[in-house]
């Protein structure tokens, strides 16, 4: 019987293991994923479990490779993706205000155009083809895909179909329809995957591009896979066209890959990586679906997917101080924003050191202290202004300190632009850096993370936003953020199954401050054990009602403390850091298709089929 090889490609590390259908688990793999070329990252990760396997170098031991990824779900969370076009058909222009859609846009194009169809797959109004073609001219060469919505198009695809095709023929740009990933009847939510899923198609593609550029060197002949965001698998190609259904493809695999190392039935699932924590619930071995729909990074997609709560923070998450003074607020936030931890920036970048060093020589303390910039991936198709070509020809030469790169205020909002479209990424203070500083973690620049630590700390203090206190504790309180953070969020993704109110965020996403809401003080007196944050007056405690699995490569760093926070019982299986590229291969192959017959009149039935109506 042949081998099976998994890879999950994460925003952090690539994952890749080699399964035996009885046995399990052969060997494991980890190497950095490397945005800027993914092939260096899957490689090393490739190698890393075929040469630990002297006996897999040929076709004929491995049968079926199979890839999860979160490069969607992280996209979305951090607002990341390819500048995309909205083609509407026959929709009036208060669409935008429904369903979050004109929020997700934000200064993307959108193009009215007459056409669409009525609830029984009639055309309401001729499609104005000539309208179509002249927008695509006029978009084509400021976006990097399409996407394509009709209105009531599940009952009749024609319109989205024909503008489709004169995409295709125009600008051979990628192109989505909506009708091609929903059959659900919320155009402006169908509106909104269709958007999600053509911003993704360039990440998706180079992906797996790479992958298969490998297997070809490993002269691996077999099926490709990937998971689904339900965790079933799909083929390269079917992914390909819709990467939108790989949202939650990580967390998917995860829950798959929990219960086969876990053994466990009934329990919540929680996945920290270095970008994300996905929380997820298993009952009977089952993880649960959202049949509703899944929510990502805010967004209410149309994509059936594992019921997973999706949360900014992981182990490289930024940690950056809170708004109010002390001790109003927190003082230090974990997240939502990745960051590179400046430890493994310097670790790869040795040369710039002593630009931290002359920082803290320098009579006040910046904002921009501690913090550089760095192409994260290649441009993907898209033009750049000219304030962001300036910006990216100046990180050619590898990583730039923001306080040389953002010589004016001016260059704040294009550096954000390409920020928000996943081109460029900081490097800043992060929990790897804290770790680095408390002695829990090591291989990259320790003097780095003692530096990064000094910085924030003694911009904090000027600020008031900080007590005195020493590196150590700062380390200790930035490991005590992403414990308490954690923590409230596996509460809220509880009350969200028991469908109970949420819980307040912890901080406001439009001002950037801590609410002063009784139930978010009673969660975080609940959870905190850091004296300058609990109230010794009136204390609280919570408690999950099932056993709670970690996996992840932080999850034995930070995990045994969330579990004693929740007074729950804790398992970190073996290879849990390697879990999701287990359940990249301990899942299945499913496809199901709906369709929908009405009846127009009395004795007259339509069927409603992704080609036409019958």
């Amino acid at each position: 019987m042949g081998k099976l090889l998994g890879i999950d490609t994460g925003g952090t590390y690539t994952d890749a293991v080699l399964f035996d259908e009885e046995r399990g688990v052969e060997a494991s793999a980890k190497s950095l994923t490397t945005k800027h070329d993914l092939v260096i990252g899957v490689r090393g990760a490739l190698e890393g479990v075929l040469d630990s396997n002297h006996d897999t170098r040929g076709d004929h031991d491995i049968r079926l490779v199979s890839l999860s990824t979160t490069l969607a779900t992280n996209a979305i969370v951090e607002g990341h993706g390819a500048p995309v076009c909205l083609i509407l058909i026959g929709f009036r222009h208060d669409a935008l205000e429904r369903g979050g859609l004109g929020e997700a846009l934000g200064t993307d194009p959108v193009v009215f155009i007459s056409g669409g169809h009525s609830p029984l797959g009639d055309e309401q109004a001729p499609l104005d083809i000539e309208a179509a073609a002249a927008a695509i001219r006029e978009q084509a060469p400021k976006v990097a895909a399409f996407a394509v919505a009709g209105y009531f198009a599940v009952r009749n695809t024609r319109h989205e179909t024909r503008v489709r095709d004169l995409v295709r023929e125009i600008s051979g740009l990628p192109v989505t329809c909506s009708h091609e990933l929903t059959s659900n009847l919320d155009a402006p939510r169908r509106a909104l995957t269709a958007v999600l899923n053509a911003r993704l198609i360039p990440q998706l593609q180079s992906l797996i591009l790479a992958v298969r550029g490998l297997m070809d060197e490993r002269n691996i002949k077999c099926p490709l896979m990937v998971v689904k965001g339900d965790g079933s698998l799909i083929t390269d190609a079917v992914a390909l066209t819709c990467p939108v259904e790989t949202i939650l493809s990580g967390p998917a695999a995860s829950a798959v890959g929990a219960r086969y190392l876990s053994g466990e039935d009934d329990v919540v699932v929680s996945d920290i990586g270095g970008t994300t924590t996905d929380i997820a619930l298993l009952s009977d071995g089952v993880p649960l679906l959202n049949l509703e729909g899944a929510w990502v990074g805010g967004w209410r997609t149309m994509v059936e997917a594992v019921a997973v709560y999706t949360c900014g923070l992981g182990g490289d998450s930024e940690i950056r101080l809170a708004q109010e003074r002390w001790p109003r607020g927190p003082g230090l936030i974990a997240g939502p924003r990745r960051v590179m931890p400046l430890s493994l920036l310097i670790h790869e970048n040795p040369s710039l050191l002593p630009v931290l060093q002359q920082q803290l020589e320098q009579d006040q303390p910046s904002e921009l202290d501690g913090r550089f910039g760095l192409r994260l991936r290649p441009l993907d198709g898209s033009p750049l202004t000219r304030s962001e070509e300036r910006l990216w020809q100046a990180l050619a030469d590898g990583p730039v300190a923001l306080e040389k790169l953002l010589l004016s205020p001016a260059m704040a909002r294009p550096f954000s632009r390409l920020l928000d479209r996943g081109l460029v990424i900081v490097s800043a203070f992060a929990p790897s850096d804290a770790a680095h500083v408390l002695g829990r973690q090591s291989g990259w620049s320790h003097e780095a993370a003692r530096l990064g630590a000094e910085l924030l700390l003694r911009r904090g203090q000027a600020e008031g936003r900080l007590p005195a206190m020493t590196l150590e504790e700062l380390a200790a309180y930035a490991y005590e953020r992403v414990v308490v953070q954690s923590a409230e969020a596996i509460i809220s993704a509880a009350l969200d199954e028991e469908r109970e109110p949420a819980l307040e965020p912890a901080v406001d996403r439009v001002t950037g401050r801590a609410p002063n809401l009784p139930g978010r003080r009673m969660v975080e007196r609940a959870l905190a054990r850091d004296a300058r944050v609990a109230v010794p007056l009136l204390s609280f405690s919570a408690r999950l009602d099932r056993p709670l699995v970690a996996i992840g490569a932080p999850a034995a760093t930070y995990y045994p403390a969330v579990a004693e926070r929740l007074s729950t019982r804790l398992v970190v299986p073996d290879f849990a850091e390697v879990s999701n590229a287990v359940g990249a291969v301990a899942g299945g192959i499913m496809q199901s298709v709906t369709c929908l017959i009405t009846q127009p009149e009395e004795g007259r039935f339509r069927v409603h089929l992704s080609d036409g109506l019958k």
